[in-house]
């Protein structure tokens, strides 16, 4: 295994409510799973993938948490280009007068 050095970028991975905490407001099968949290942060501590973890996040928040990836990557976008929306802002100035 590869050891992860203390002050490495990581995201850990924690369980904040068993199922059996869940509320009953909620729809039967979101009770069935726990509410889980992804949280990313620099280590504190030599560690390794799946170890239990302490981190510091940016904003200066400490946790602890299942080791899950080393140096996360951000990989949301905004969806497909849709052609109806490119013209919105310009169509917007024109209504409102704006140059």
């Amino acid at each position: 295994m590869t050891m992860i050095e203390k002050g490495t970028w990581v995201e850990i991975v924690r369980e904040v409510l068993s199922p059996e905490e869940r509320s009953n407001a909620i729809p039967d099968e979101t009770k069935k799973t726990p509410l889980t949290m992804w949280v990313r942060g620099n280590t504190l501590h030599t560690s390794d993938l799946g170890e239990e973890v302490e981190i510091e996040t940016i904003s200066g928040r400490r946790m602890k948490g299942k080791l899950t990836q080393i140096e996360p990557a951000y990989s949301h976008g905004f969806g497909k280009y849709i052609g109806e929306v490119s013209y919105i802002g310009k169509q917007a100035r024109e209504i409102l007068h704006v140059d």
